[in-house]
């Protein structure tokens, strides 16, 4: 696009800069695009002529520009276990080409590969969430990382360990896919038939699509805690398990937990987001002078530090919705409320009780975001999508 305005004017202003990236499906500011100027512009006239335009390209060779924004993108797709994140933005000729769907094929088998592989400590984590709510609990109660495996592994086996793994990895196709389809809703409400959103905007469309999933899909939470919780031959099946918790709990018990999982949304993917795009725009005004290219490290650090920090805000929501969806199952255990349970909690256990479990949480993010990275970009090459 900014060729064809150089041909047909003989020169590109700060406004067809800003008007390219955003028909990439990437919205940058006015002061961005006039830094790119700046970057290309040595006369200082405040537009780019030819003869700056092929002399900065001569110099700085860059093979395919829409491909690294394609890159910045959509290689950030990493799982670690939880679906509060922002959905991809896909500009329009993505949609045209069918690249949308291919993406999140790839983006979903990298989930269920990273999940899996990680399975026995969000096993873990979830038994350190709830052990102190039962009943003969003591405040001192505690267990650890390798005391937890071992107990589990006496209870049932090795692979006990990926018990309620089978559920996770289910849910993951139907809340990407009406996640996807909300946000593309939701955006077109915000913006009209505008392709782009700016970060604050993402968040607030993000945020209701991920509700609007979390609230269809939930039933599917609280089976995969309790399926996580159960013990040897309490279960036969998922079926199994849902017929007993109606049967037993009524048709509420599929949507306890749910009020502080919707609070924990805003939280994480506010804070996931806002870290990601300032990693991204520091990186990218300190050391893009030579190069457009990320790089792979740069996605992944930016991507591990933004969901980590997303996690660490969002943790006491996720433990309360956690005990709140297994306290029904504890023979003689109190039922709390949201509140109430953040007052026990409180007063037996202190801060640091908000966060038991967070060890092995932070524990699978590294081997997470390795597996589910490594997955998704065979599977982008195996469906043909390219990214760089």
């Amino acid at each position: 696009m900014l060729r064809q305005c150089l041909d047909a004017k003989g020169q590109i202003d700060v406004s067809e800069i800003q008007q390219t990236f955003h028909s990439l499906g990437v919205y940058i500011s006015l002061q961005q695009a006039e830094k790119i100027l700046h970057s290309i512009d040595k006369d200082g006239t405040m537009t780019i002529d030819w003869h700056e335009w092929r002399d900065h390209f001569i110099l700085n060779p860059l093979e395919n520009m829409e491909e690294i924004v394609h890159y910045w993108k959509h290689s950030t797709v990493l799982d670690i276990g939880e679906c509060f994140t922002v959905p991809d933005e896909f500009s329009e000729k993505e949609k045209k080409t069918g690249m949308w769907w291919k993406q999140l094929i790839a983006g979903a088998m990298a989930g269920a590969v990273s999940r899996t592989g990680t399975a026995p400590l969000d096993r873990l984590k979830v038994f350190m969430q709830v052990k102190s709510c039962q009943v003969h609990a003591s405040k001192n109660n505690s267990m650890n990382v390798w005391g937890g495996l071992q107990g589990m592994i006496r209870e049932g086996g090795v692979q006990s360990l990926w018990r309620g793994n089978g559920i996770n990895v289910l849910k993951i196709a139907p809340e990407s896919a009406i996640k996807f389809m909300a946000y593309e809703q939701i955006k077109r409400a915000i913006r009209g038939q505008q392709e782009t959103l700016r970060v604050q905007e993402r968040f607030v469309a993000g945020s209701l699509a991920g509700a609007t999933a979390q609230t269809i899909i939930y039933p599917m939470e609280v089976l995969k805690t309790r399926l996580t919780l159960r013990k040897t031959g309490q279960y036969t099946g998922v079926a199994d398990c849902a017929k007993k918790i109606l049967r037993k709990e009524g048709i509420r018990a599929f949507y306890k937990g749910y009020l502080p999982n919707m609070l924990g949304i805003i939280p994480y993917a506010g804070i996931d987001l806002a870290v990601y795009e300032t990693l991204k725009n520091t990186w990218l005004q300190k050391y893009s002078k030579d190069t457009a290219d990320p790089g792979v490290l740069v996605l992944l650090g930016c991507g591990t530090v933004s969901s980590t920090c997303g996690q660490i805000a969002s943790y006491p929501l996720a433990l309360v919705r956690t005990r709140m969806q297994a306290q029904a199952s504890i023979e003689g255990g109190p039922q709390f409320t949201m509140l109430g349970l953040f007052r026990h909690i409180l007063s037996r256990e202190g801060v640091l009780g908000l966060y038991r479990g967070i060890a092995p949480n932070f524990m699978k993010v590294i081997p997470a975001v390795s597996i589910s990275y490594v997955v998704y970009e065979n599977m982008k090459q195996a469906l043909g999508v390219t990214s760089r």
